[in-house]
């Protein structure tokens, strides 16, 4: 039997005493160093689950009356407990994708970074955008000097209005452009062209190049915002509109999203 035995180990088939040992003591060793891996990584998950669920309970209780909608959290990063104990989560995305103001359609999408683990400190830095299609922008913003709708087209929005010229009232479009402007929003005005009245006896071009040449109209955005939240871009789509904001620490809490800025 010793010969045996001896015969397999110097054959390869049986490993040595002190391999075996050797092999026993990493497995040892890693099996609960794994163990505490996996549950580090359950813990985590399951921290990150109950975060994501506060963060949203909070901000939709904190939503002014006329806002409706649920809203989902996704905390970015590897480690949700080590950041909650360093005191500032690295990213936090906020969707929204069904949000209604005083009924009208929204969707929304906000990513915070440097996010507080404690609500009442304010945010290192916001960046959200807002699409809104042309039924609810129409529902919602009114333009000073224009009581029709806007159509928004690819790039621009044009409406309609009406002028009186030598006792005759006539009707005119002007296409504008949007520009981002902080607390505003500026229409340019690109485009004029006379739709209805006046005759051929009428020189209607001092009029289209009255409305061409006017300064931009200043839409104060701000006041359908929280105080704090500016309006750095517009892009606008045949039908849509998408806005983006940004805001600089900012306190997400109940007061803060409740509060509405002024131009």
């Amino acid at each position: 039997m010793t010969d045996v035995q001896s015969t397999d180990v110097i054959a390869g088939t049986v490993p040595p005493p002190k391999r075996r040992r050797t092999l026993r003591l990493v497995l040892w060793i890693l099996i609960p160093i794994v163990a505490l891996v996996a549950l580090f990584f359950i813990a985590d998950a399951i921290v990150r689950s109950v975060a994501e669920q506060r963060i949203s309970a909070e901000v939709e209780k904190s939503l002014p009356a006329e806002v409706k909608g649920d809203v989902s959290t996704h905390i970015g990063g590897v480690s949700v407990l080590q950041q909650y104990l360093s005191g500032r989560f690295e990213k936090v995305v906020l969707d929204a994708p069904k949000l209604a103001v005083n009924g009208s359609p929204i969707d929304a999408t906000i990513t915070a970074t440097g996010v507080p683990s404690d609500f009442s400190k304010p945010v290192q830095s916001i960046a959200g955008s807002l699409t809104i299609s042309q039924t609810s922008l129409n529902k919602l913003v009114t333009v000073p000097g224009v009581d029709g709708d806007l159509a928004l087209g690819n790039g621009t929005l044009s409406y309609d209005g009406t002028a009186s010229l030598l006792g005759l009232p006539i009707g005119y479009q002007v296409t504008v452009a949007p520009e981002a402007a902080g607390k505003t929003v500026n229409l340019q005005p690109v485009d004029a062209k006379v739709t209805t009245g006046g005759s051929g006896a009428l020189d209607l071009s001092t009029l289209v190049k009255a409305l061409t040449n006017r300064g931009p109209i200043p839409v104060c955005v701000a006041q359908y915002l929280p105080d704090g939240v500016l309006v750095n871009d517009i892009a606008i789509t045949k039908g849509s509109a998408t806005v983006t904001l940004n805001a600089e620490q900012f306190v997400v809490n109940e007061k803060s999203l409740k509060s509405k800025g002024s131009c």
